[in-house]
């Protein structure tokens, strides 16, 4: 009889002990992830002013206010859309800012990465060097001109201003020689002679012509689809969208930062400006920063015709197999 109650005892204890174990590992997780880790949210950008909304979202404390104090937030800052796709697919970023030419030529490879918003359309120009003695588009005809970065928005939006003039890239076949440089390097490229032009993004546009004597010979809304020309979106990897309310905070976020610039470019100015001299360490001329805001125009819209046509283009270079991006833009939480 006794050692019927001592079985009881012990069998009534383990339970006990279950049931304990259980309430303690629920209570744990509450507000985390499968992991048993807190939720966190990787956003990346690059440091420049194309990428004005997510600066502005992260300074005024957008993001945190729409993702609340359960969520942690992390920044990444990338130099170009090939390494913020990288960091993309080793899930160093989640979600974030990038020009659409890395975007899509990453997403025919693998379907795990998606366009859900506009950023800026415009902020890229096409600038001649001095002495170049291009004075127009057709008179690129065997020259040498700089872009970012081969496979970047700006060498796609190049060869669409080639393709009008009835001009190719070497690359394919044409005597344009396209030749992949940091726009940050491209002031000292046109001092020493060693290129006829540049494709590049503000506010290098503005020092090219105000450093190096360049000469605009496209300015923004006339290079490539003009205002249409898309050079930043929002984008997000698969499994990350999979979380609807964390996807749908980070776009009200990121529409709250536009509606914010669109309203207020002066203070939007100042925001960017603090935020780069913190990250970089370096003060950014106010009449650079001036000339970038006149040639951008920061919108959450989405042009899928000129995605299409970027799609082509890249194709046509040999970046990529396919131009089917079906799948690629997904705007059903923006809307």
């Amino acid at each position: 009889m006794l050692k019927k109650s001592m079985l009881y005892l012990f069998i009534t204890i383990l339970f006990i002990g279950l049931l304990s174990g259980c309430a303690q590992s629920s209570n744990e997780g509450e507000g985390k992830g499968n992991s048993g880790e807190a939720k966190t949210v990787k956003i990346g950008y690059f440091p420049n002013l194309t990428h004005i909304a997510t600066i502005v979202a992260l300074e005024n404390g957008y993001f945190e206010e729409a993702f609340g104090k359960d969520v942690k937030i992390e920044t990444k800052t990338v130099a170009n859309g090939g390494l913020f796709m990288e960091a993309m697919a080793t899930k160093a970023i989640d979600v974030g800012t990038v020009g659409p030419g890395p975007l899509l030529n990453f997403y025919v490879k693998n379907k795990e990465y998606h366009l859900i918003s506009g950023a800026v359309n415009g902020g890229a120009v096409l600038v001649a060097s001095e002495g170049s003695g291009v004075e127009k588009l057709e008179d690129l005809d065997g020259k040498k001109v700089a872009i970012p970065v081969i496979g970047s928005t700006q060498d796609v939006m190049l060869r669409k201003a080639l393709k009008d003039a009835d001009l190719k890239a070497k690359t394919s076949g044409g005597t344009v020689d396209l030749f992949a440089a940091a726009p940050a390097d491209t002031a000292s490229l046109f001092i020493q002679k060693q290129v006829d032009a540049a494709a590049t993004q503000e506010p290098w546009g503005y020092v090219l012509e105000n450093q190096a004597n360049g000469k605009l010979l496209l300015d923004w809304d006339k290079f490539a689809w003009g205002k249409e020309s898309t050079n930043t979106v929002v984008a997000a990897r698969a499994d990350f969208l999979e979380n609807k309310d964390l996807s749908q905070k980070y776009l009200d976020a990121h529409k709250k930062a536009v509606k914010f610039i669109q309203d207020n470019p002066e203070e939007s100015k100042e925001v960017v400006m603090k935020h780069l001299k913190n990250l970089t360490g370096k003060e950014l001329n106010k009449d650079e920063v001036d000339a970038a805001f006149s040639r951008l125009a920061v919108t959450t819209d989405v042009n899928e015709k000129v995605i299409q046509e970027m799609a082509d283009i890249s194709k046509e270079a040999g970046y990529i197999p396919s131009s089917d991006i079906k799948g690629l833009i997904d705007l059903s939480l923006l809307k």
